[in-house]
């Protein structure tokens, strides 16, 4: 009898500890999120004091997973996941993240500038053999030495934070299979991508302050929530470590790995639709936070507020980032509120502050608070995605819905946005309809197409299956946000040769970019998305994969 009580009682079966768990992984993406997107509201600044213009700031951002896709290093990254486990590459992950932050803020100091480190970067890098003859090169000559080194650290911390969003999949599964999971990996990416709104309302602010431009600063913030990030590892480490005591579990794989493992995950048309799908959403997703402020600064006219105004300080940076905690918070918990007027006051207090962040956004008259409201919508509704699909299934479904919603923001971007430019209030409110939608779409990948991935795979080699996954995402996430500012620079011939000849200044063109061919773009991808559901749907009743179906067998 006590043998058997002992058995349950495991840290993993107290659904408190469990969620504490998921608190210390959701907080770890959550800064990592924020360094990802850490430069994408100051892109205008990075023109204006850097000199990166459109080309050099997307081979900058799409360097994140350079090493990922051409060196496999995400490949790698899954092997280490299996055989060493997940704390191991939890705490390795964390450590290469902030190694490669480092290099990223050093690069973009005022300290770096007129170095022998720039004149050798200036000097160097500007042909790669092999490289460059196939058109992947992450550097190209003329790129300015700071968006150089940058992108090398850019590349470390990419290898870091890929690992890292691998392995907390994997501790999700390890810690919640057979319970909660979708509703767990759901609520974990809503949390995490609360960081993209910390980033948007932040950056700029570290940027400006004081009254004098820094972009280091801005990156030095991202630095020290990198160091956060590694400690809330190290006490998972822990905690992992007293489970596997609990349970007898080995942490450690003995078996050797073999080619037939990843022979055995692509063989499976399930994961194939699966991982095109990933890279479809999160290539329509992930480069266009990189550009999305730039864009609202291109397709909206925002006043300048006088300096001496209240909607100008700080202060009101702080506040409106505590309202955004209130929205947040309310409309996360309202999912687990079991009363209905609890629910419905959460919900009605979620929606009271949301209108007020959106408010502060338009009197602050700044694109970086107005995008800021992307992960709101998603933090409210990803759990409730996740339990539908934990208790009802349908995930192939909900991604058919996602791709629609896809199309529909970003042709609103790309037709309506600009077409409402002169309208101070029209404009404002429909970015704000479109961003929150786009976000809520996005909530679909977490909460439907990831916790499907262990019905199509072994659970010995699910880590790799992860990674073969995030591998193939990841040349989406090289390849468009490069191919944006190509796109962008040679959509604007005019634009890029007015600034060249200084016909306009750096401050003037940073804001003055046509974005409707990398937005018509972007939603080809959700097209291509909406076709694969529909196929994956196919195949999933003819071959009877479970993807329809419930994770939580009642």
């Amino acid at each position: 009898m006590n043998s058997t009580s002992q058995i349950h009682q495991t840290l993993r079966d107290s659904a408190g500890i469990r969620w504490m768990v998921l608190l210390f992984l959701a907080f770890a993406m959550f800064c990592s999120y924020i360094f990802m997107d850490i430069l994408s509201p100051i892109k205008d600044l990075m023109q204006s004091t850097r000199g990166w213009d459109s080309t050099a700031f997307g081979t900058m951002q799409g360097s994140e997973t350079f090493l990922n896709v051409f060196v496999f290093f995400l490949i790698f990254a899954g092997i280490i996941l299996d055989k060493m486990g997940v704390r191991f590459t939890a705490v390795l992950s964390g450590a290469v993240m902030l190694v490669g932050a480092v290099i990223n803020w050093y690069a973009v100091t005022e300290s770096f500038q007129g170095s022998g480190l720039e004149t050798w970067f200036n000097n160097n890098l500007n042909y790669i053999p092999g490289f460059d003859e196939l058109g992947i090169s992450p550097f190209y000559e003329g790129m300015p030495a700071s968006a150089k080194f940058a992108a090398v650290g850019f590349m470390i911390f990419g290898c870091g934070v890929e690992m890292a969003g691998i392995t907390v999949s994997r501790g999700i599964v390890k810690w919640f299979k057979g319970r909660e999971m979708a509703l767990a990996m759901g609520s974990e990416m809503a949390l995490a991508r609360l960081g993209v709104a910390t980033c948007m309302i932040f950056s700029p602010m570290f940027a400006k302050l004081g009254g004098v431009i820094d972009v280091s600063r801005s990156v030095a913030f991202g630095v020290v929530l990198l160091m956060i990030a590694l400690i809330m590892f190290i006490v998972y480490f822990f905690m992992d470590k007293k489970l596997d005591a609990q349970t007898g579990e080995a942490e450690e794989k003995d078996d050797p790995f073999k080619i037939s493992d990843l022979g055995s995950i692509l063989s499976s048309s399930g994961f194939w639709l699966v991982a095109l799908l990933c890279v479809l959403y999160y290539s329509a997703i992930f480069p266009f936070q990189k550009y999305a402020v730039n864009m609202l600064q291109c397709n909206l006219v925002f006043t300048e507020v006088p300096a001496d105004s209240f909607w100008a300080t700080n202060t009101v940076t702080v506040i409106q980032y505590l309202i955004m905690l209130v929205v947040a918070a309310a409309a996360f918990a309202s999912n687990f509120s079991k009363r209905a007027s609890m629910k419905n006051g959460l919900l009605v207090v979620a929606g009271v502050a949301l209108v007020i962040f959106c408010y502060m956004g338009y009197m602050r008259q700044s694109a970086e608070t107005v995008f800021a409201v992307f992960p709101l919508l998603a933090v409210g509704i990803t759990p409730i995605l996740g339990n539908y699909v934990d208790h009802k299934g349908k995930a192939a479904s909900m991604l058919v819905i996602g791709s629609l919603l896809l199309i529909f923001c970003h042709l609103t971007f790309a037709f309506v946005l600009p077409a409402l430019k002169e309208s101070a209030v029209g404009g404002i409110v429909v970015a704000y309809l479109t961003i929150l939608v786009l976000g809520a779409s996005f909530s679909l990948v977490p909460a439907s197409l990831w916790p499907s991935v262990p019905k199509l795979v072994d659970a010995k080699i699910i880590g790799s299956a992860y990674a073969l996954i995030f591998w193939i995402q990841n040349i989406g996430l090289w390849l468009f946000p490069l191919l944006i500012g190509k796109v962008l620079d040679k959509t604007n011939p005019q634009l890029v040769a007015d600034l060249q000849n200084g016909v306009i200044t750096p401050e003037e063109a940073a804001v003055s970019y046509d974005y409707t061919a990398p937005l018509v773009m972007l939603a080809c991808l959700g097209v291509a998305a909406l076709i694969l559901g529909f196929v994956l749907k196919v195949v999933d009743r003819k071959k009877g994969l479970g993807l329809e179906a419930p994770n939580i067998k009642e």
